[in-house]
């Protein structure tokens, strides 16, 4: 293990983000040290292997025109895996499957609603184009979507549209505009990954080690090093410390307080509105219903996936099964959330307890730290990366910055967070 005592620029967290962030600065020329409290890399975007069997902790996809794209392309890291056939889409309403109406095309085909409804449907459809999200950052969706339809079946499917889209159930406080914005790129499609969501934390962790910089796992930090207003480095276990030009927490948002002791930095966590999901990940060995490979809850606000349909995720044959309930802001039977995992399973895949090789079920997973509220502004009010009052010191993370949802927000933050340390930070080298 590398012993890093005096670095430009070091990174709390190897998530995402912190490993965008490590690629970005590093490529600015300055000596970056990464430090992961954890034996691996990833966070949440870690994969695990069973029986060769792949399971994202829950269902994991990159948006084709999301913030990730570009970042990638500069990396030049490449992955394997392709997009799901919105064709092979499901809506269930009660016991029963319709298909689910992603385009103009399914929308007149769906017997899931009737004509009034994909009149009024398509007409929202249409025009999400052109409308300016500027100025519905700080209304909430429910208000939007009040607005807009009123027919019960077409509201129905919008909003179970939005929480596919952003994960999100909670049209009460959600911003209309990000969720908008997050529409119109969750039009382009999602990618779902080769070998899981692990293959892009190792191209990640590659690419940051061939532009010099060092990583460190199993180095939980203890704290912050903040001098005169102005961090200068971190203190690890035992006591060890690196100085540093300027520090980049890539944490979660209740870690980043903890471990800055900044009060605006625990002024963000308290007013931060988190987004959860219960997750059940599945590997099966055969799949009963082939033909649902994919359902979206209208009446509940559930999801099913078969991954390995597009994705190599599991042994020839065999199957890797992604369900998630979309959990409101006041969830608090964990029982009734995987019962209604469960029912979707029995409806879908009838049988499907017969199959299973390994289950992992995670009541309360949070998908993102931040949820753009209208209250706030939406997209615009989510924290940094500069933190106010403490110089040199960044964040970044999925609820960090004015750019993107979910992981797109990890990806735009670390390399916006990486840039502004980068130009705060003279190299050590250019100083000698």
């Amino acid at each position: 293990m590398h012993q890093i005592e005096r670095v430009d620029i070091a990174i709390v967290g190897g998530g995402i983000a912190g490993l965008v962030a490590a690629n970005y600065a590093a490529r600015a020329g300055r000596s970056v040290g990464l430090f992961e409290r954890a034996e691996n890399l990833g966070g949440r975007a870690q994969t695990t292997v069973v029986d060769d069997f792949r399971l994202n902790f829950g269902a994991h996809a990159l948006y084709v025109r999301g913030a990730n794209a570009a970042i990638l392309d500069e990396l030049a890291v490449e992955l394997g895996g392709s997009q799901p056939e919105a064709a092979r889409y499901l809506a269930m309403r009660g016991e029963r499957f319709f298909s689910l109406p992603v385009s103009a095309l399914a929308l007149t085909g769906t017997r899931l609603l009737g004509t009034r409804a994909k009149i009024e449907l398509g007409r929202l459809y249409a025009s999400l184009g052109d409308v300016d999200a500027d100025t519905l950052d700080s209304m909430a969706l429910r208000e939007w979507i009040d607005g807009h339809v009123s027919d019960p079946p077409a509201r129905a499917v919008f909003e179970a549209m939005t929480r596919l889209s952003t994960y999100t159930n909670d049209p009460g406080r959600a911003s209309a505009g990000a969720v908008v914005r997050q529409l119109r790129i969750a039009g382009g499609g999602v990618r779902y990954l080769d070998g899981g969501w692990q293959v892009l934390v190792d191209a990640l962790r590659d690419r940051a080690i061939e532009a010099g910089a060092q990583l460190e796992t199993g180095s939980p930090v203890r704290r912050i090093v903040i001098e005169a207003g102005e961090a200068a480095g971190i203190v690890l276990a035992g006591d060890r410390i690196v100085r540093a030009g300027s520090v980049i927490v890539a944490t979660s948002l209740a870690e980043a307080a903890s471990l800055s002791g900044v009060d605006e930095i625990a002024a963000w966590a308290a007013a931060a509105v988190p987004v959860r999901a219960a997750v059940l990940d599945l590997a099966m060995s055969t799949l009963p219903n082939p033909r649902h490979v994919f359902a979206l809850g209208i009446d509940r606000p559930t999801y099913l996936s078969v991954h390995s349909t597009w994705a190599k995720l599991a042994p020839r044959g065999q199957h890797v099964v992604h369900l998630m309930k979309y959990l409101p802001p006041t969830a608090d039977d964990r029982g009734a959330d995987e019962h209604d995992l469960e029912e979707l399973l029995d409806l879908s895949q009838p049988g499907w307890r017969n199959h299973v090789v390994e289950r992992r079920y995670l009541p309360r997973m949070t998908v993102t730290g931040w949820l753009p509220v209208a209250a706030g502004g939406g997209l615009g009010g989510r924290p940094g990366p500069a933190v106010p009052g403490v110089r040199n010191l960044f964040v970044a993370g999925d609820w960090v910055g004015g750019e993107g949802m979910l992981s797109d927000g990890a990806f735009a933050s670390g390399k916006q967070a990486a840039g502004l340390a980068a130009s705060a930070t003279v190299s050590a080298t250019a100083a000698a």
